[in-house]
């Protein structure tokens, strides 16, 4: 499937890189994590960010890190906008702001998400289960209702919501976020039935990565799994070679 660039002007041949069209990703939970390293890997190879989080202080952290990664370096390559994924107005105007700027992007990696303090079910306090629901479920549902209707008009694109080993099996001490990563897995296998040919949609378990959140599971021990800059570019590599033939795949880094 060839996925148009967003990042060149009308009419003008995309440049190529190992036979890689330069593409748009967009990115929720960019400014931190798995999010943030994937974002700067597909910026190294020449490929436009559009990024969101809540935090203002740490998109504007990563503003200039994009840049200087970026080949050629580009300080207005990127977009990166405060918006809250688990509010529906908020990635309203996400999405308004996107496109006047940016137009519709060729790839969308829901990477925003949480996890409850280890906790069993019935001691995890209702706002938590509620955030964690709200953010890594609601928030990867609103995304596409606003993006997939911009991405039918040209029917082609790649949507990857980031699902886990435990949106596969169950574990103690972590159900609602394990009830949130099933339901991602089936979210994407239904949407996918959904989308036309040209599209694609997929849930990607990224694999057992040193990140806060994993810290807040496993603590000190969470530091001997790699790091999301060591597994960025084995899943830049994935995600810029999915096809509409993935099309309700749950796949694996």
């Amino acid at each position: 499937m060839t996925l148009p660039s967003m990042c060149t002007p009308a009419g003008i041949p995309s440049m190529r890189s190992a036979g890689i069209e330069k593409r748009t990703a967009l990115i929720t939970g960019v400014s931190g994590g798995l999010g943030k390293a994937l974002a700067v890997e597909l910026a190294k190879r020449g490929h436009c960010i559009i990024g969101c989080a809540r935090s203002q202080d740490k998109l504007n952290a990563l503003q200039p890190e994009l840049a200087s990664a970026s080949n050629p370096p580009s300080e207005n390559k990127h977009l990166l906008i405060n918006a809250d994924v688990s509010v529906n107005n908020s990635v309203e105007e996400f999405a308004r702001a996107v496109m006047e700027k940016k137009g519709v992007p060729d790839i969308i990696v829901n990477c925003a998400g949480t996890i409850n303090r280890n906790n069993k079910l019935w001691e995890v306090p209702a706002e938590e289960f509620d955030s964690v629901i709200d953010t890594n479920l609601k928030g990867t549902a609103n995304i596409l209702r606003h993006f997939i209707p911009l991405m039918l008009e040209k029917k082609q694109g790649v949507i990857i919501n980031m699902s886990s080993g435990w949106g596969r099996s169950g574990a103690a001490q972590v159900a609602p976020y394990c009830a949130s990563k099933w339901a991602i897995e089936g979210l994407t296998a239904s949407v996918a039935k959904e989308l036309p040919p040209g599209m694609a949609a997929v849930a990607l378990n990224p694999g057992v990565i040193y990140t806060d959140m994993l810290q807040s599971c496993f603590g000190n021990s969470a530091s001997l799994y790699q790091t999301p800059e060591l597994w960025a570019p084995k899943a830049a590599n994935m995600i810029l070679n999915l096809t509409m033939a993935d099309n309700g795949a749950s796949l694996s880094v």
